[in-house]
């Protein structure tokens, strides 16, 4: 598939609209990390997401919102979490949402952790999947490297820092609502190099010898 082809958006796109839905999504992330508290059910945490979605304008998604805690953090976005999973006095956890503003899609997620002494590699998760997505994005801004090569290159990154990636979530389209009436695969598939203001990169890592990782999220901008 070519580029203009992979990169069609509908009549109400603009990228104006895309940015003011990034930064929209990216402060209903941090309102819902902020309720989240120890001893808290994922299922609530979940509830609570969708609450104070609708809180914030946005009553649609485009995909499900997705809490995560502890263990279930190493999950692929589609397997179902262990029920009944609780946030210990010292965990971590990630957020995952695709919320709809208006006519135009966000997607944002990032991870966190809670409590006065978490495991020192927590911390480092959810400082290292930034710099990951940080190393990627200033690669794709310095190479012509497709959508398949980006996630090979970012294998290797996610090692550099002592982590493994997960090549379940390789990034996909985003524009006014339906992005998947244009594209409905991933970035990771692409052979041809990404423009800015249309895709997301998703990096989702996880340690490789304890039960937990890390995910986050965001548009492939030239600044931020």
């Amino acid at each position: 598939m070519d580029l203009e082809t992979l990169e069609r958006t509908g009549p109400n796109y603009s990228v104006e609209k895309l940015l003011t839905a990034r930064r929209k999504t990216t402060e209903a992330v941090l309102r819902i990390a902020e309720k989240i508290c120890p001893g808290m059910l994922e299922e609530d945490a979940r509830g609570i997401g969708q609450e104070t979605l609708e809180q914030l304008g946005s009553t649609l998604g485009w995909h499900k919102t997705l809490v995560r805690f502890g263990t279930n953090t190493v999950k692929n976005y589609v397997d179902p979490s262990e029920p009944n999973v609780r946030l210990g006095n010292n965990d971590i956890f990630f957020i995952d949402i695709g919320p709809i503003w208006g006519d135009t899609e966000g997607d944002g997620g990032g991870t966190f952790v809670i409590g006065e002494s978490p495991d020192p590699d927590m911390q480092r998760c959810t400082l290292d999947v930034k710099r990951i997505f940080e190393t990627v994005r200033e690669q794709w801004m310095a190479s012509q490297m497709t959508g398949k090569e980006l996630y090979a290159f970012a294998v290797k990154a996610a090692a550099e820092f002592g982590w493994v990636l997960n090549l379940g979530l390789t990034g996909h389209r985003l524009s006014d609502f339906p992005h998947k009436a244009h594209y409905a695969g991933t970035l990771g598939a692409i052979s041809v190099h990404p423009s800015p203001n249309l895709w997301i990169l998703e990096i989702q890592i996880r340690h490789p010898n304890k039960p937990f990782g890390g995910f986050f999220e965001d548009l492939l901008l030239t600044s931020t």
